[in-house]
């Protein structure tokens, strides 16, 4: 007979877009919006470990930039891949920028985000201080709310604007949904903004990982990303291998 899990609610709040919950289960607590719209997961013991796939997915896009030393994190949440980009990076100035300001308080208080002095976070709309953030060697793109993903992510000019903030060299990673044919969200979009020069990362939760090089000459190439995830597995304390696997051309 297998033991009930308990729920507790640790936190509850509201404002102007609803409903943000923070709730405990076990050893993880969760970043909830709305009626139960699950967000982030944290495992309390290691706030850096990535407990889900396009997590886990978005830190490889990471490691397609042989040694990034700026990020810039569009959308926040409970802060868990800024927490395992800024231990296992070589990151010196991180940037993000979260709609909503109690999130990054939450975050702090709940969910294990450290007040590291390389982080800087901004409340606002992405799509507005897109303009006046630095350019940055990693960008990522994870701007969902309590139902679904954020008007951000299907909206040409930003994207375009987000490529064109990459430092030379630098990579985008957006967190797209799958359509119900498997493409990323907005494929036809996508195509052709980025030319067909990205790679897609699908994932079991439903997600497409998208990665965006700066440029059209830059490329991802697979054998030296292996290499720096297999270095930094046993400090992660999983595999990144199998998922890499998954990686193929835009489609």
């Amino acid at each position: 007979m297998t033991e009930e899990r308990v729920e507790r609610i640790l936190a509850e709040v509201h404002d102007d877009f609803g409903m943000i919950r923070v709730l405990e289960v076990d050893d993880y607590r969760f970043l909830e919006f709305g009626d139960a719209i699950e967000q982030s997961c944290t495992f309390t013991a290691d706030p850096s470990w990535l407990e889900y796939d396009y997590t886990r997915a978005m830190l490889i896009g990471a490691l397609c930039h042989e040694a990034p030393e700026s990020a810039l994190f569009l959308g926040l949440g409970a802060g868990t891949l800024t927490q395992a980009c800024l231990k296992f990076l070589p990151l010196e100035d991180v940037e993000a920028i979260e709609l909503r300001p109690e999130v990054p308080r939450l975050a702090i208080e709940f969910m294990g985000l450290d007040d590291d002095p390389r982080l800087f976070i901004r409340i606002g709309d992405a799509l507005e201080l897109l303009e006046t953030a630095e350019s940055a060697d990693l960008i990522f793109v994870d701007l969902y709310t309590d139902v679904g993903p954020g008007v951000g992510h299907l909206a040409w000019k930003f994207l375009e604007n987000c490529q064109r903030r990459l430092s030379p060299g630098g990579w985008l990673i957006i967190n797209q949904w799958a359509a119900d044919d498997g493409k990323p969200l907005g494929a036809a979009l996508l195509r052709g903004l980025y030319h067909r020069h990205y790679w897609e990362l699908p994932v079991k939760e439903g997600n497409v990982i998208l990665f965006v090089p700066a440029d059209l000459e830059q490329t991802l190439d697979i054998e030296p990303l292996i290499e720096r995830a297999e270095t930094l597995a046993p400090r992660l304390g999983y595999s990144l291998l199998q998922l890499i696997k998954n990686i193929r051309p835009a489609t």
